[in-house]
């Protein structure tokens, strides 16, 4: 007779909880703990407009409906048979004291201690650790208990994210076939189905062309290099992204690249060519502050607060103006949007609650934001909006985020194959030739 598997405890993190409130019904029949400790940082958090005080004050509320007298020694159901039970378990010292072994009394010690205590009351369970600080798992793991990344909302192969665009070596009668005709099915290229809006980069022996798969026609249709409010792509991938923005019948767009490959300056010129068709363009960046600290302690009204972190987007609207005379409408004309409250720069606080109708959003650096963020951004679209979000899924600024766990992979790897949407990962830099060779030599 086969041995049966230990049953599992999973004992939560408050990085876990603040990632994703609903964490603790995400590990089927396992039973779930919740230090005491957790608790007291949960309240902590409980204040505020970013998006993890709204999981902590969800995570709160969920426990008040759930919990009884005896949190703290009763396994509570969490939904019947379909999932497993939850207790809360206090701090008291095990035989192995984590304070002790790294010489300070912490927080983070004391779920450790947690941790040991439960290890030795349920001696035929396996007690894992669900963190998302790294160094926590470190020393859990330094003290043999088994620690673990949440890995619910996260993605599972990045080697193989989406990229939104193909090379294909073909023969010159195709190169041919799809200048002449403006389209070629797309078993000329390959016999499984491409993506919604996949964009091909066609390599013939003395020739090339630029395609994008549409389902409407059911073919791959030929691309024009076009110039948005006087940038021009320089590369294939340029070409690519600005199609996507100027196609209307995007309504999501997702641009990924690393610094200097044009993401924001390309979503920008193509926001500001469209801006007939809107009421108004919004761009905002996730604010990391420095330190943790959050931008209350700086000085000023809100726009002086924030100023600092979109001094970014601040430099691609120069760069953009600066492509025409000063005399000239559209340099004035990028100026009075500014005056008119037609083209916003806005904390992405500012949006919650709201529903965007007419507005062409622009989420710049959107590695930073998770996924819940990234959820709470698009489900305010309203009538006639687009967004776009760009940025670089391997710069992440925010702590318990990484490559995987990122709203902007996260959004790639849902949509990807979705109508409204189209994605195109940038490669080449075109920042210049000084900053191409830091990122090639250094």
């Amino acid at each position: 007779m086969a041995k049966s598997k230990k049953k599992k405890i999973y004992v939560l993190d408050t990085s876990v909880l603040l990632y994703d409130s609903d964490a603790v019904k995400n590990f089927q029949k396992n039973d779930i703990a919740i230090p005491i400790t957790v608790l007291e940082e949960i309240d902590t958090f409980k204040k505020g407009n970013d998006v993890i005080n709204l999981h902590a004050r969800e995570f709160s509320r969920y426990l008040d409906k759930i919990s009884d007298k005896n949190l703290l020694q009763k396994w509570i159901p969490l939904n019947g048979k379909t999932h497993g039970k939850l207790r809360v378990i206090s701090n008291e010292n095990s035989e192995l004291d984590a304070a002790k072994v790294f010489g300070k009394e912490k927080n983070d010690h004391r779920i450790l201690n947690s941790v040991l205590k439960l290890m030795e009351e349920e001696p035929n369970k396996k007690v894992i650790l669900v963190s998302k600080d790294i160094n926590l798992r470190i020393k859990a793991r330094s003290l043999n208990i088994d620690a673990e990344d949440y890995e619910t909302i996260q993605i599972k192969d990045l080697d193989h994210l989406y990229q939104g665009k193909k090379e294909v070596n073909c023969d010159d009668a195709v190169i041919d076939k799809i200048y002449d005709e403006g389209r070629i099915p797309y078993t000329d290229l390959q016999e499984e189905q491409p993506n919604n809006n996949q964009f091909f980069i066609l390599k013939g022996q003395s020739g090339s062309a630029l395609g994008r798969y549409s389902t409407k026609s059911d073919s791959v249709e030929l691309l024009q290099k076009k110039t948005a409010y006087g940038i021009t792509p320089r590369n294939a991938e340029q070409t690519f992204a600005l199609n996507a923005i100027l196609n209307p019948d995007n309504l999501l767009v997702t641009i990924t690249g690393a610094a200097g490959t044009g993401k924001t300056l390309l979503a920008l010129a193509g926001a500001l060519e469209q801006r007939r068709n809107f009421h108004q363009i919004f761009l905002a960046r996730p604010i990391v502050p420095l330190s943790n600290n959050d931008i209350g302690y700086l000085p000023g009204d809100i726009s002086s607060k924030i100023d600092p972190y979109m001094q970014p987007l601040w430099d691609n609207l120069s760069f953009i103006k600066n492509q025409f005379p000063e005399s000239s409408k559209k340099f004035q004309k990028v100026d009075e949007m500014l005056e008119n409250d037609k083209l916003r720069i806005i904390p992405l606080a500012y949006i919650r609650g709201r529903s965007l109708s007419n507005v062409i959003f622009i989420v710049d650096e959107a590695q930073n934001l998770t996924p819940h963020e990234v959820k709470t951004i698009i489900t305010r679209a309203g009538e006639n909006t687009k967004i776009i979000f760009t940025g670089d899924i391997f710069q992440i600024d925010t702590p318990y985020l990484d490559t995987q766990s990122n709203g902007l992979s996260f959004l790639v790897d849902r949509m990807h194959d979705n109508e409204l949407y189209a994605h195109i990962n940038l490669e080449k830099g075109e920042r210049s030739e000084l900053a191409n060779l830091a990122s090639k030599l250094l």
